[in-house]
């Protein structure tokens, strides 16, 4: 059993990487930027002892030594998952809202591990399929995907609009910290986690729909009514369930194969179309506010999409990927479960 630093810990992927450590039988201590925040984190885990689960503030990822009392604990840690990074495309300055914190915040915790943090051996950093794939490519079918591929985004690309600055943000971030163990050589070891679109139930006591992360906000579009008359493009066509991933950080965590490796965590293909029509044939008491079968948008592109190879993830992490269905229908309980 390790020692966890948690960073992040209100979001959506971290609030399930934690109940996948507490179920593993790591103690965890994670980061949010309030206390307020941190106690919301406790007082849903109450049957947890403070010595398995606790929190320390850290206001702003981007500022530089951000994290050097954060990963100081007494017993120390072994081990630091990194989750927190800006992604949402309400930005109205690309390098202030994304491109720096998600640099800066990446490199700032690998320098803070460096420096203060000796005993930790391993670094699981989330990065995104957005730092792989090469948008300027469209749909490249039959290109195959693979953790060998980097988006070869510029910093000039990046200023152009969010969703170029959200792309450049993580590819930026993540080549940050593969630079850095090779230039600062470090006693740890690192992982990245490059998920695509990531669906799945949000945890309960995520409160409020307005909070929701970017990627199932589609899925609420679904199910109530704003997709009715057209369903949007599905835009990237691979996704993964947030559980998966969840247990893929904590398994790269655990593993010594996993050691120094990237790894693209995907379930594989959907569509907008394919959402809607789960969420009808599961959901009859929506079928007011679902899109009816044969409603315009959301279907696959014509000329095909690209493929993806995810056997990495398979034979190190041992990760066996749930399927849309299952994903989609936990999703839609949990929204209605907080008002959706």
């Amino acid at each position: 059993m390790s020692r966890v630093l948690l960073t992040g810990g209100t979001g959506f992927i971290a609030a399930h990487v934690l109940d996948v450590l507490l179920k593993h039988g790591h103690s965890v201590v994670t980061t949010v930027r309030s206390s307020q925040k941190g106690q919301i984190i406790l007082d849903n885990h109450k049957t947890v002892p403070k010595a398995k689960l606790d929190f320390t503030i850290v206001e702003d990822i981007a500022q530089p030594g951000a994290f050097d009392k954060a990963v100081q604990s007494d017993p120390p840690f072994e081990v630091v998952i990194h989750t927190a990074s800006p992604f949402h495309f309400n930005v109205t300055d690309n390098k202030k809202d994304l491109l720096d914190p998600a640099v800066i915040g990446t490199t700032g915790i690998l320098k803070s591990v460096k420096q203060h943090a000796p005993t930790v051996k391993r670094v699981v950093i989330t990065s995104s399929f957005a730092s792989i794939i090469n948008p300027s490519k469209g749909t490249n079918p039959g290109y195959s995907y693979s953790e060998n591929d980097w988006n070869p985004i510029t910093e000039e690309e990046a200023l152009q609009n969010p969703s170029n600055g959200y792309r450049a943000s993580k590819t930026f971030a993540e080549k940050a910290s593969w630079e850095f163990l090779e230039k600062e050589k470090p006693n740890f070891t690192i992982a990245t986690m490059c998920p695509p679109l990531v669906l799945g139930p949000i945890v309960h006591y995520l409160q409020s729909l307005d909070k929701l992360n970017t990627s199932n906000q589609r899925i609420a579009a679904i199910m109530t009514g704003k997709a009715k008359q057209e369903l949007p493009p599905t835009g990237t066509f691979i996704w993964v369930d947030v559980r998966d991933l969840a247990l893929a950080h904590v398994k790269a965590a655990e593993l010594p194969d996993a050691a120094n490796k990237r790894f693209f965590i995907t379930a594989g293909y959907f569509s907008n179309e394919e959402i809607a029509d789960i969420v009808r044939d599961n959901f009859p008491d929506l079928k007011d506010e679902v899109p009816t079968k044969g409603t315009k948008g959301g279907e696959y592109p014509e000329g095909g999409v690209y493929k993806y190879d995810n056997s990495r993830s398979k034979e190190v992490l041992g990760i066996e990927y749930r399927g849309l269905k299952e994903s989609i229908v936990d999703t839609v309980k949990s929204l209605q479960a907080v008002g959706g």
